[in-house]
């Protein structure tokens, strides 16, 4: 059954996405600073194959603990037409890793069977990624390619698109979402 200390914190920095505690920010997650935090928001999700479009909430918490790579969690929950929360929707996790030569790799894992892992670059408050490749189970939908782009507007809002290609329709818009930092 184990005992108090096995569920004790571990004994290392915990991951923090607020920038004025915990570890310093590596100098390597510097393009990617202005994403660190707490966002929350809205959006919408439609796609030629389901039955939308979908209002859904959203956070996402992009935190670090001082190594040259972001940690990245975002939990959506499906909304009625006056905003009230229906259900919990996706729920995806994984990690913003800067490289030398400018470019972003993000790799994600979605709790529908799939992962995938995208590359991009860092603008000027803005990250545009595309994937390399896409691993699903068996029992995951057919998704072939994904391109994301995350840009930061002069209010501090963060506003978020999808586009992907899956279940036999080519590269189509799929969610945007505007996320408010919360911390």
């Amino acid at each position: 059954m184990g005992s108090p200390d096995d569920f004790a914190p571990p004994p290392i920095p915990a991951p923090t996405a607020d920038l004025t505690s915990g570890p310093p920010l590596h100098d390597a997650c510097l393009p990617l600073r202005a994403l660190v935090g707490v966002w929350r928001g809205r959006g919408e999700v439609d796609y030629p194959t389901i039955d939308g479009p979908y209002r859904f909430g959203q956070q996402l918490t992009i935190s670090h603990d001082g190594r040259p790579f972001l940690r990245h969690e975002a939990r959506a929950w499906l909304l009625d037409a006056d905003g009230a929360v229906l259900r919990p929707a996706a729920w995806e996790t994984g990690w913003w890793r800067p490289q030398p030569d400018g470019t972003l790799e993000l790799l994600l894992s979605h709790i529908t069977g799939i992962q995938e892992l995208f590359y991009g670059r860092a603008a000027d408050q803005r990250w545009d990624l595309a994937t390399d490749s896409v691993v699903r189970t068996a029992t995951a939908k057919d998704v072939r390619a994904a391109q994301r782009s995350y840009a930061l507007d002069e209010d501090d809002v963060l506003d978020y698109a999808e586009h992907r290609a899956m279940v036999g329709v080519p590269m189509t818009p799929h969610a945007t979402a505007r996320l408010h930092r919360t911390s």
